[in-house]
């Protein structure tokens, strides 16, 4: 390609982004007017401060790429049997009470995975969202505890591990806030974002996230950049989740081996790296207790956040951090549309 129709096509893409921003700014705006003083206090009360960016740039500081990790903390919330697993998928009868074999597949995330996991993150000084499935926390609290300790977020991700698609309004604002009371008991932290159960959100899912006080969710893989949308007449931030960059649907003892998903991930990152260069570009990478906790994958991940570390600008952010700045940055996307 030509020099030439190289600063054409970014010519179109900045018009066009300068385009979305000011006109979701506009529609925006009166809904944001209309927040109250006490919901604005309490959400700057529970998010962290963030160093505030130069003029013309996408993040804050020197930043140039952010990288948004998801630890999946399932293990132990999953229903006894008939559970998404490596194994062969088996109908038993209701005289089985439990599936041993994959419950010992799932004993893996919190008894190796996780630990390992806290200890590679510790080493490179990486800090993580860690979406908490309620049942599991409460059944191994001091390792829910012990993430937040370490200065990871705590993000809900329901009470168990159960589909709220086809909920009846109430239902589901029930399941969401029973996920948020169990997973605050035990870390302390009471969650900003949301996770559903396979992104299977239904159509009530984001009113309630919003009326619960929730400032973000992730089941969106429509963009890679933050963004806002209007849910209720008011901001909601986007930190969109990724299935490209995700070990449950590359590995889980099935389909790629844990070198494809570091070759992956490095050409994921390089391209987004180059693309950070005109436009704010955020990399989700997903890492499930049971799969990422594992020796050669937690290899994986420490070859790749050196690699990712020895180019100038890269940070590695919590959710909730990406989800703040979002909301207040003046070129954060604000999309027209709410899917």
């Amino acid at each position: 390609m030509s020099t030439e129709n190289t600063g054409a096509s970014t010519d179109v893409h900045s018009s066009r982004r300068k385009f979305l921003v000011q006109a979701g700014a506009a529609a925006g705006g009166m809904a944001a007017m209309a927040l109250t003083a006490q919901a604005k206090t309490a959400v700057a009360a529970r998010m962290p401060r963030a160093t505030p960016a130069a003029e013309g740039s996408f993040w804050p500081g020197d930043t140039r790429l952010a990288i948004s990790i998801s630890m999946q903390f399932e293990a132990g919330g999953q229903p006894p049997k008939g559970t998404d697993s490596p194994f062969p998928k088996v109908d038993f009868p209701a005289s089985v009470p439990s599936d041993p074999a994959t419950n010992t597949w799932f004993a893996y995330g919190y008894r190796e995975g996780i630990p390992r996991m806290l200890d590679l993150w510790d080493r490179h000084g990486v800090k993580v969202t860690s979406h908490m499935i309620g049942e599991a926390a409460k059944r191994h609290p001091e390792l829910a505890r012990e993430i937040v300790a370490r200065g990871h977020e705590a993000a809900a991700h329901g009470p168990q591990w159960r589909s709220q698609y086809a909920m009846t309004r109430e239902e589901e604002k029930q399941f969401i806030a029973e996920g948020v009371r169990m997973v605050e008991e035990v870390t302390g932290q009471r969650p900003t974002g949301y996770n559903a159960n396979w992104l299977r959100r239904g159509p009530h899912t984001l009113s309630l996230l919003q009326e619960l006080g929730f400032l973000y969710h992730i089941d969106d893989l429509s963009r890679d950049e933050p963004f806002v949308e209007q849910v209720n007449g008011k901001d909601f931030v986007v930190v969109p989740y990724t299935l490209r960059n995700n070990d449950i649907l590359l590995i889980e003892g099935r389909n790629y081996s844990p070198d494809q998903f570091l070759g992956q991930i490095k050409r994921d990152f390089d391209e987004l790296y180059r693309e950070a260069g005109t436009r704010r570009r955020m990399m989700s990478i997903s890492a499930h207790d049971r799969i990422s906790g594992s020796p050669q994958m937690v290899s994986v991940w420490d070859e790749f956040i050196r690699y990712v570390k020895a180019r100038p600008g890269v940070a590695f952010m919590r959710k909730h951090e990406i989800a703040s700045f979002a909301l207040k940055s003046p070129q954060t996307l604000r999309e027209g549309e709410t899917i």
